[in-house]
């Protein structure tokens, strides 16, 4: 039935996208990707005469914004113009305008500079009128201030949504829609949980946590970082392969930080970059023997299971980036062992690969039979946009939030080296650091 909804909707360009809008938000587009492909395709292929031929609404005009650049089409922000007011305000006539004005804003890129302007009045309206607000938009303004829905958690986005569009007296909620938003939530929701369960058993019988008490244990974070990349039921195989991956990564990220020494760690660090397990017995301890007995059983095992349908480049390249890392992570390990801190800039060289976002997409990828040789050659290119974009916004957000414990642990600091390279403050440092961040980069 919501299929036939979609197509219906086509009759109406305008109500086609706010549809498509709502299937996103709510979390179920999944289920229609082919066919809102094809409708936003035919749509902004007339859009122009769409916008001449009709006195679209500041809430209307950012929902269609919102929908097309969010699916990768290059809506001009110029539309935004005849909205303006003077003194960088906007002509808002109500809170939902003003809502949907600043999430549009959420999708602005370098030179943008009308978005940046509604960003910046949307966000200081925003926090003086959410204390006014109605319980319900209240709410929803606290969650999109905190967290936009474009940088959310997608399950959990949707499980607001949901709720919010549940209560929403607007005459556009569409009943039918919801009960279907409601349900699918519910069966996704009973089928992460049995793939955690099944996990957490499979995680249990190789005593993994026996096997390292020092380290970490993070099979159950591991796996909702998986639910991040993709929760759909066709992606089961992957989130547990990533949840593996990533877990193994967390005792390796350990060994290196607070547990082995310096002379152990260049040992167990030449050893990764030979990768095979007949260098075992040149490893000076058994924890060190064990941890990579572990890491390598994990990968071949993989690898195995990829190869029989010929992507075992997969596992290769992750292999391959784990290697860089590892590296990375020594140089870390050697600052702190000779007491030093590298300027800011050093540590970024460094500090870039130990954030382990490359690594971490690499990981993600080899469960999706979708992604071949040419998206991990696209991937790892250093010239690339994202993988530069990526690496900041995942290195930078990580100081932001572990600065302060990570000093208390001995550790070089980002921000501390931010701090001392250009005499400023930590406050400074962490607001200096917010503007590095390069989400616009990305959304290009």
């Amino acid at each position: 039935m919501v299929k036939d909804m979609l197509m219906a909707s086509t009759t109406d360009p305008l109500h086609n996208i706010l549809l498509i809008n709502s299937l996103c938000r709510l979390g179920v587009s999944y289920h229609f990707e082919t066919e809102v492909e094809q409708q936003l395709t035919r749509c902004f292929d007339t859009l122009s005469q769409l916008i001449h031929n009709n006195d679209y609404n500041l809430h209307e005009t950012a929902i269609m914004f919102q929908v097309f650049r969010s699916h990768g089409y290059n809506m001009s922000s110029d539309i935004f113009n005849k909205f303006k007011k003077r003194n960088y305000e906007f002509k808002i006539s109500d809170i939902k305008e003003m809502i949907t004005l600043y999430e549009a804003a959420q999708f602005k890129i370098n030179g943008e500079f009308i978005l940046d302007e509604a960003f910046n009045f949307t966000t200081t309206q925003l926090k003086s009128i959410v204390s006014q607000a109605s319980t319900h938009y209240a709410q929803y303004i606290e969650n999109a201030l905190n967290c936009p829905y474009q940088k959310g958690v997608p399950r959990l986005e949707a499980r607001q949504y949901i709720c919010f569009y549940e209560k929403d007296e607007d005459e556009a909620r569409n009943d039918t829609l919801l009960k279907f938003a409601k349900y699918d939530f519910n069966r996704i929701q009973m089928m992460l949980q049995q793939e955690l369960s099944s996990l957490c058993s499979e995680w249990k019988e190789e005593n993994m946590e026996s096997r390292f008490p020092y380290a970490r244990h993070r099979i159950v974070e591991s796996f909702f970082s998986a639910t991040v990349f993709y929760f759909e039921p066709c992606y089961a195989r992957a989130r547990n392969i990533y949840a593996k991956l990533l877990s193994t990564l967390a005792f390796i990220d350990d060994t290196y930080d607070a547990y082995g020494t310096y002379e152990e760690l260049q040992h167990f660090t030449d050893a990764m970059q030979r990768f095979d397990i007949s260098v075992i017995d040149e490893l000076p301890t058994d924890y060190l023997k064990l941890l990579y007995e572990t890491t390598l059983n994990v990968h071949n095992e993989i690898e195995d299971k990829v190869g029989k349908e010929g992507r075992s480049y997969a596992v290769s390249y992750t292999k391959n980036e784990l290697k860089e890392v590892a590296l990375a992570y020594l140089v870390e390990r050697r600052w702190v062992h000779g007491c030093y801190m590298p300027t800011f800039d050093e540590y970024l060289e460094t500090a870039l690969k130990t954030c382990v976002a490359i690594l971490s997409v690499c990981q993600a990828l080899i469960g999706m039979e979708e992604a071949d040789e040419t998206a991990y050659q696209w991937l790892i290119n250093t010239d690339n946009k994202l993988h530069k974009a990526l690496n900041i916004i995942a290195r930078l957000y990580d100081d932001i939030s572990t600065n302060e414990a990570e000093e208390k642990r001995g550790l070089v600091c980002g921000t501390s080296c931010y701090m001392k390279q250009y005499g400023i403050t930590r406050q400074e440092a962490v607001e200096a650091y917010r503007e590095i961040v390069a989400w616009k980069r990305v959304k290009e």
